[in-house]
């Protein structure tokens, strides 16, 4: 991790157990030390100079396997807690909708967490599930789906959803992943999010009790009773 006009140092963060968000890596006057921002972010103080720490994909992949969901959105650490049973029964329900369909007919092929998408060296993002089409299946390779999958789902949770919600999906938008899906739980909703000219647009929503088609998928049918434990 290098200091911006400064050698690497290996100390200079640290995660401070909180509320679960997007780090803020920066300085402010006073002695050294990492602290917490009203956020629950990574803070780093140290005296007489204000710089931002930029981490990369080396830093990411360096970081201990410890439970919890690393990101980094570009070049902060975002840290959430280990999903709930409840978000991966749903999770497990749509890949054994969406796999199976896929495969049959030949459209290119599907991932879900933890598999990182590295969108650039100081963007990493790990959606719940990826589709790659096979316009994009070069961007596969053996340590994750290098550049922007074609879709991304994430099924959102209490310590997620403002991220799912407004963060990540600036970052999808930013590196043109064509389709994303925000799951509810609670609401028991799919919102299917299309991009267009930089920004998404609703472009087609499950909800209540009927089945229905969502893209970029026209001829699968989602029925809710499938999917909502």
């Amino acid at each position: 991790m290098a200091l911006e006009g400064e050698p690497t140092r290996a100390n200079n963060w640290a995660w401070n157990e909180g509320r679960a968000g997007v780090s803020n890596i920066g300085r402010s006057r006073g002695r050294r030390g990492v602290g917490r921002s009203r956020a629950g972010c990574y803070t780093l103080h140290e005296p007489a100079m204000s710089s931002r720490i930029i981490l990369t994909y080396e830093d990411y992949a360096a970081l201990p396997d410890d439970g919890k969901r690393n990101e980094l959105h570009e070049g902060e650490l975002s840290v959430t807690p280990a999903p709930g049973i409840r978000h991966q029964e749903i999770l497990a329900n749509l890949a054994v909708i969406l796999i199976p369909y896929v495969k049959a007919h030949r459209l290119g092929r599907i991932f879900f967490a933890p598999t990182d998408c590295i969108m650039t060296n100081i963007t990493v993002v790990e959606p719940d599930l990826v589709y790659v089409d096979n316009t994009r299946t070069a961007l596969v390779s053996e340590r994750a789906v290098e550049g922007a999958p074609t879709l991304a789902v994430e099924v959102i949770s209490p310590s997620t959803g403002h991220i799912d919600r407004r963060r990540k999906m600036v970052l999808y938008a930013q590196h043109e992943v064509t389709f994303y899906w925000i799951v509810d739980p609670v609401a028991r909703t799919i919102e299917a999010l299309r991009l267009d000219t930089g920004a998404y647009r609703l472009d087609g929503r499950l909800e209540g009790g009927d089945p229905r088609a969502l893209p970029p998928f026209p001829d699968l049918l989602l029925h809710p009773a499938a999917i909502w434990p």
